[in-house]
């Protein structure tokens, strides 16, 4: 068994728990309102300017040229993302890009952060893993069923699409390059950190749809 499997195994109930979220079947079947969608778009920006500080880190550490380049240029796609597919939703939802990060998303961006900085390279990527694969199975899956939303239809086509696929690919084989030489206790690690960041995505979802904001 690879070792990415082996994390997509410690996770199972944790994505189970995602694909049959109230969010993702709203944005499947068209009843998700426009307002969580939007909540979403707004959260995932900030979101996603904080993973592509995790990605340059990795990048900065990892331990090979090739390695370097490849998290180096999923750092600038992720910003590409945030400027391209959310401008364009944020305008054709008439959002406010100046509202701030909530809870869920300043917790989950700070834990990857941390873990990037302080942990090792392979702790590191294994937090990083589930934005790449979670998102890519549930694009690949919503993507059968589409949504009668040209919103959503939009947003699943992005990451339930082939180029995707590709750039998740790529982060899985070095993970599992990286796993062949990784000590017992440093292999624990790797998979707590990625199931607290599965999590985290459980998480995310579920503030988009309920709305999340600051208590005080």
């Amino acid at each position: 068994m690879a070792f990415s499997d082996e994390l997509r195994e410690s996770v199972a109930d944790v994505y189970a728990a995602v694909r049959v979220h109230p969010f993702l079947t709203g944005l499947t079947d068209g009843t998700l309102p426009h307002e969580a969608f939007g909540h979403f778009v707004v959260q995932d920006s900030h979101y996603l300017r904080g993973y592509a500080r995790a990605l340059a880190v990795l990048a900065a550490r990892a331990p090979t040229e090739e390695d370097t380049t490849l998290f180096a240029q999923h750092a600038a796609g992720a910003i590409a993302a945030e400027q391209d597919m959310h401008a364009a939703l944020s305008e054709a939802l008439a959002l406010d890009t100046g509202t701030p990060p909530a809870p869920t998303t300043v917790a989950y961006t700070s834990y990857l952060l941390a873990t990037c900085h302080v942990g090792s390279f392979a702790e590191g990527l294994g937090a990083v893993l589930p934005c790449y694969w979670i998102y890519a199975r549930v694009g690949e899956a919503l993507l059968a069923e589409s949504s009668p939303d040209p919103l959503y239809a939009r947003w699943i086509a992005m990451y339930g699409g082939e180029e995707f696929r590709a750039v998740v690919d790529a982060a899985v084989g070095v993970m599992d390059r990286v796993a062949e030489d990784l000590a017992p206790a440093e292999r624990a690690r790797v998979v707590a950190h990625h199931r607290t960041t599965s999590r985290y995505e459980w998480m995310f979802w579920d503030a988009a749809w309920r709305r999340e904001d600051w208590p005080v």
